[in-house]
């Protein structure tokens, strides 16, 4: 989740993977027209339309289609305007003034104003609220309208990136409704307007012919998203002509689709991660040494090789990839080490080691076949992993953030600061380790106010070690984003790899021809 100089406010530094490497070639203008039909692999019976509840593809890819964030990314990983044209920070980057896009209407026929931007971005603030943006909210301290047309943010400290973090997906616009954001509208501001929509199951759309920038959004005539959690019947259905594009393809059917005619893959490196968060202050992960035998218990290559099958790259148990000009490519990759894993659980005062590990084809796909690959490298040294496999539906709200040890997936990191504060700091609602370090939480508020970059880069470099040497998130591989799609099917050159499908924008930004 891109930092900036005090010269370079509008220069992002988020990641894209350049299509043309994998054989696709520069692709012609846009074209105007058609239906897109998107076959996604999770939701549940409790998606809503809440922007501040939406933790599966369902919800991110409505987000990013009938709604608008203040800011966005273009093709390059660049910061561009969106609902907010300009900003401007004041010299001490505790004031942040926003100038809002003017003529903007909700698919209602409303028009948007300052007071529902506010009202939108309130609803991630306050002790009551449970959004996954509200760790990235907690340095506001007010947020009040200048006029229709302006909103000014105030900061309790300093954030030289603070207008990066409104990129995040959930901090969508949606209509006021007596002073508060409406959470449960169907109304956006997107290239699309929300027709019908089924919890966890569909959603279907018609193009938003007076939306602000119709010249390089909303291609389609009209779209749908369908909620297919099985992977053989997904690839069916793209197969069989009934939809024209599905997300996480199944990896060992890759060498077969390419091989069908009129159907492309595309495989996009990616700091899309595969962990396997423990809960940091339940027995026995509250024990340093227990995290860290258990880390070394791990074989990453053969995962990569046996559960990603070379579509992918080995993780080293802390988010921020490769591509991100903050990594520290310093730090040594952690490899399958039997001996340490004893040399652990002895300082850990333990013989041998019996835990349960949680899982789902929901947490990531192919996380059963991991947790099992993981049980037999661990039981070589000493560690008896116990796998549960949990039912897909629901596991987000039944497993993950309560099981001790489960598997989750993350989207790469809009910045550094985004993903300590969303994923690490204790008062975060999607802090999945209950990490609670007060030497790292100074570190991140202090990478905040730093502007010189190198400074900034050493804060990031420590803040990655902290993570990678007394952390709870075992992250053994960052997966590819493969996905599949009919011939007729066009995207951008370069996509985004902050989510799936470009960022979750393919309906919005994709076309047919």
């Amino acid at each position: 989740m891109p930092q900036f100089s005090r010269r370079t406010f509008l220069q992002g530094t988020t990641a894209v993977a350049l299509a043309s490497s994998f054989g696709v070639k520069a692709i012609a203008a846009p074209k105007r027209g058609g239906h897109m039909r998107v076959a996604v692999p999770t939701g549940s019976m409790t998606d809503s339309l809440d922007p501040t509840s939406t933790p599966v593809a369902w919800g991110f890819m409505n987000l990013a289609t009938s709604r608008n964030t203040l800011v966005g990314t273009d093709h390059d990983g660049n910061l561009i305007p969106k609902l907010a044209e300009s900003w401007e920070p004041s010299g001490d980057l505790k004031t942040w003034v926003l100038n809002l896009r003017k003529g903007v209407t909700f698919h209602s026929g409303k028009t948007m104003t300052a007071e529902d931007v506010v009202a939108s971005l309130n609803l991630h603030r306050g002790e009551k609220s449970i959004s996954p943006a509200k760790s990235i909210m907690s340095s506001v301290s007010d947020i009040k309208t200048d006029g229709a047309n302006r909103v000014v943010i105030s900061l309790q400290s300093p954030n030289v990136g603070f207008v990066n973090l409104l990129r995040d997906d959930f901090l969508v616009v949606v209509p006021s409704k007596d002073g508060e954001g409406d959470r449960n509208t169907s109304d956006g501001t997107g290239p699309y307007v929300l027709e019908s929509w089924e919890a966890g199951r569909n959603l279907r759309y018609k193009r938003y012919e007076n939306f602000w920038d119709l010249n390089n959004y909303g291609f389609f005539d009209s779209a749908e998203v369908v909620v297919i959690q099985d992977s053989a019947a997904r690839m069916n259905a793209l197969r069989s002509g009934q939809v024209d594009l599905v997300s996480t393809v199944d990896l060992k059917t890759v060498s077969m689709l390419k091989r069908v005619p009129k159907i492309r893959v595309d495989d996009i490196p990616s700091g899309m991660y595969y962990g396997l968060p423990m809960l940091t202050d339940i027995a026995p992960f509250n024990d340093n040494n227990v995290r860290l035998a258990l880390k070394y218990a791990f074989n990453r290559q053969e995962a990569v090789n046996k559960i990603l099958l070379g579509h992918g790259t080995v993780g080293n148990d802390h988010p921020i990839f490769t591509n991100d000009k903050f990594n520290d490519p310093t730090i040594p990759q952690r490899e399958y080490d039997p001996d340490k894993v004893r040399f652990y659980l002895d300082k850990a005062g333990l013989k041998s080691l019996e835990i349960p590990l949680n899982v789902s084809e929901a947490g990531f796909p192919g996380a059963v076949d991991t947790a099992q690959l993981y049980a037999s490298s661990a039981a070589a040294a000493g560690i008896k992993i116990n796998v549960t496999r949990e039912p897909d539906d629901d596991y987000y709200e039944r497993v993950w953030l309560k099981k001790p040890f489960c598997a989750a997936f993350w989207n790469q990191a809009i910045t550094n600061d985004s993903r300590f504060t969303e994923a690490f700091l204790p008062d975060a609602p999607w802090n999945e380790t209950r990490y609670n370090n007060p030497h790292f939480t100074e570190l991140v508020v202090k990478a905040r106010s730093t502007l010189d970059e190198g400074a900034r880069a050493k804060i990031y470099h420590e803040l990655q070690r902290i993570i990678h040497d007394d952390g709870g998130l075992l992250n053994p591989m960052f997966g590819n984003y493969v996905w599949a799609m009919k011939d007729n099917v066009k995207r951008p050159e370069k996509v985004s790899t902050l989510g799936d499908l470009d960022g979750y924008e393919c309906i919005a930004r994709w076309w047919m021809e």
